[in-house]
């Protein structure tokens, strides 16, 4: 196996957005940081932009099956790779709202208050934007929050289709605004404008994903060590099960113990669940962290997602990168309804091969046409915690997830009127898309955090409640889904839950300069007497 130090500051299981940003701002203050990723790093190669490779054969989708609710096994779309599901996500940054911090009434429910506000994350969140080189235009979003200045680069622009759309969208009394983007587009940048980014890898390390953007700068420290092909069983507790010692690993058929100060697991919200399950001793039997509130691998969310082709068969679309647009005037209670609906924005420029790996039986010349006269969406929708739907793992380790989507009506209604309006401006095919339960791109809610230890899993920092020196930073942390991209959210998060862990545990000397509400460390952490 690789060559490890003597001892880490921070064990981080997981190579995504919440681990990677874990061990960029721990390791830019002198921390030492391991990282340990399952899978490798993703080759840029010609099949990276390939429709037949990425969505016909599946190339880089994780080999392994997991079974839903009635036992029934499916292949998950999600990723092992340094950078995890970024390598394929769309971009998005949006911040959530200032609103999705407080209890959130929807039609069909509520969602929960967070145990912090949106001004908690706000100073967060100017870092993440920074970390993840965001383009975009404050001010213009009809809900956006507050925030302290303009974002680190400005919007990428609409090409002439997508402007057409924004205007006309105007004139009917709707406020749509650039999408914050997170893509190498600027003087000196990589990025070429292509039309094979959502959905895709980039073979020009272009789109700013977690490997890009989080951990290489990371280990280009000479802070961090990073484990590739290495699968962790289960974390290892002390006797009073109060603190882990070490992870049990296993690399290439050979099985160790990791040792480190602090465990951070970043594998995302459906493999942090499975890793704490997988991790149930004598004094942790329902998992580790679980104990308390028996809130671990509940709350299983993934937002109500649809694709939808608005087709004028007329009139080709030449746009190229077309994720450029955002709206949300129907976020929260608007003018088609008193709750909330949802968010629309650009989809990546959907082609017809895209749409045939999904839709068996239909011919991939007829869906090309579509796709060369079509204006593509993707509309979002709450999807609200419920304990039922729930990640365990069943006796022969496999995961299953166990999930029942809710809040479809409002979603039905968003879609509803989005074909209405996109008819009326001139489309009058709409072909659309509802994602089902393989889809795991945004996995959220199995390890809640809240101030309640009784009612969940997490403090607010991220800790778990039950165990002195376990954090779980990705999406799991999430008590609500909110209806945006929750890639921000989770560096904003990592660099909260990283501030409090250098300035209030390692106790690092603040001084003047980086990251919100400290700095640099001087010396280092390593070696530094740690407190609870």
């Amino acid at each position: 196996m690789t060559e490890l130090r003597k001892s880490y500051d921070a064990v981080v299981i997981g190579a995504g957005v919440g681990g990677g940003a874990m061990a960029n701002m721990l390791a830019r203050a002198g921390a030492t940081v391991l990282v340990i990723e399952r899978g490798t790093r993703l080759p840029r190669e010609a099949a990276n932009w390939s429709v037949k490779a990425v969505f016909h054969e599946k190339r880089y989708a994780a080999k392994e099956t997991w079974r839903d609710r009635s036992g029934q096994e499916f292949n998950p779309s999600t990723y092992y790779y340094v950078g995890g599901n970024s390598k394929f996500f769309g971009t998005a940054t949006l911040r959530f709202r200032a609103e999705d911090f407080e209890a959130l009434e929807h039609e069909a429910g509520i969602a929960p208050a967070w145990p912090i506000r949106y001004a908690d994350l706000a100073p967060y969140y100017d870092e993440a934007e920074r970390l993840m080189g965001t383009h975009g235009t404050a001010g213009m979003d009809p809900c956006e929050p507050p925030r302290s200045g303009p974002m680190p680069h400005p919007a990428i622009g609409h090409e002439p289709e997508i402007a057409a759309i924004d205007k006309r969208l105007r004139e009917k009394g709707l406020k749509p605004f650039p999408l914050p983007v997170a893509i190498d587009l600027h003087p000196g940048g990589k990025c070429i404008r292509c039309r094979t980014c959502d959905g895709f890898a980039c073979k020009l390390g272009a789109k700013n994903d977690a490997e890009v953007r989080l951990v290489d700068p990371a280990i280009a420290t000479g802070n961090v060590d990073l484990i590739l092909e290495t699968y962790v069983h289960r974390l290892i507790t002390d006797d009073t099960g109060r603190k882990v010692v070490g992870v049990e690993v296993e690399q290439k058929g050979r099985k160790r113990t990791i040792n480190g100060e602090f465990f951070i697991s970043s594998a995302g919200a459906i493999n942090s669940a499975a890793l704490l399950l997988r991790s149930a001793s004598a004094r942790h039997p329902k998992g580790l962290g679980n104990n308390s509130s028996d809130q671990l691998g509940r709350n299983y969310m993934a937002h109500n997602n649809t694709a939808m082709m608005a087709v004028n068969p007329f009139r080709k679309n030449h746009v190229v990168f077309q994720k450029s647009l955002c709206i949300n005037d129907f976020y929260l209670a608007n003018s088609v309804k008193p709750y909330p609906l949802g968010n629309v924005q650009g989809l990546g420029k959907l082609q017809g091969g895209m749409l045939t790996a999904n839709m068996k039986g239909t011919p991939e010349w007829l869906m090309s046409w579509f796709a060369e006269r079509s204006i593509d969406w993707w509309i979002m929708s709450e999807d609200l915690p419920d304990a039922e739907n729930r990640v365990t793992v069943d006796d022969d380790g496999k995961i299953r997830l166990s999930y029942t989507p809710n809040n479809l009506k409002s979603h039905r209604e968003l879609v509803k009127h989005w074909t209405r309006l996109m008819r009326s401006m001139g489309y009058p095919i709409i072909i659309t898309q509802k994602m089902d339960i393989k889809v795991a791109m945004h996995q959220c809610g199995t390890a809640r955090f809240g101030n309640d230890p009784a009612a969940s899993v997490l403090d607010p920092f991220c800790k778990a409640w039950d165990v002195d020196n376990l954090y779980v930073v990705d999406a799991s942390f999430l008590p609500s889904s909110t209806a945006v991209n929750p890639s921000l959210t989770i560096v904003a998060q990592a660099v909260r839950t990283a501030d409090h862990l250098l300035s209030d545990v390692f106790k690092v000397r603040k001084s003047h300069g980086s990251a919100p509400g400290r700095d640099v460390a001087s010396g280092g952490v390593a070696g530094m007497a740690a407190t609870g």
